[in-house]
C-alpha cells in the first residue's frame, strides 16, 4: 500500500463518468484513459488537501476525504467521503499522483 500526497495546483476539465456521490450530476469532472495514461477529476469542493487521503492498495485506488464537525447558521455538519476503483489496465501504481486545484480533485498514472 502507498500513500499519495494531495497537492493544490492545476487545471480544470470537463465531465465524462465514475461514481462520485458529491454532485447533482455524477460529481466527476473528467475521465481520461489512453495508451499513455490515466486522469481523473473528482469533486472537491468541500474538502482542503489537509482532509483528502489518496491511497493506492494492490490495483485499486482508495480515496477517503473526511472533515470534522463544522457548525453553520443552520447546525452541525460532518462530511465524510470513501470510495474504491479500480486503476484501468496497465496503469503503474508507483506512478499515481494527486492535485487538488479550484475544487477538483485529479489523480494521474502512466501506463506502463
Amino acid at each position: 500500500m502507498s500513500q499519495i500526497e494531495v497537492d493544490h495546483d492545476g487545471n480544470e476539465h470537463q465531465a465524462k463518468f465514475w461514481d462520485w456521490p458529491l454532485h447533482g450530476g455524477d460529481g466527476v469532472i473528467r475521465v481520461h484513459d489512453d495508451g499513455t495514461g490515466f486522469e481523473v477529476g473528482l469533486d472537491a469542493k468541500y474538502f482542503t488537501e489537509k482532509e483528502i487521503t489518496v491511497k493506492v492498495i494492490g490495483d485499486r485506488l482508495e480515496i477517503d476525504f473526511e472533515h470534522e464537525q463544522r457548525t453553520d447558521k443552520f447546525g452541525s455538519i460532518t462530511r465524510k467521503i470513501s470510495r474504491c476503483y479500480h486503476l484501468p489496465a496497465g496503469v503503474d501504481a508507483q506512478s499515481i499522483k494527486s492535485h487538488l486545484s479550484q475544487g477538483i480533485l485529479y489523480i494521474r498514472g502512466n501506463k506502463q
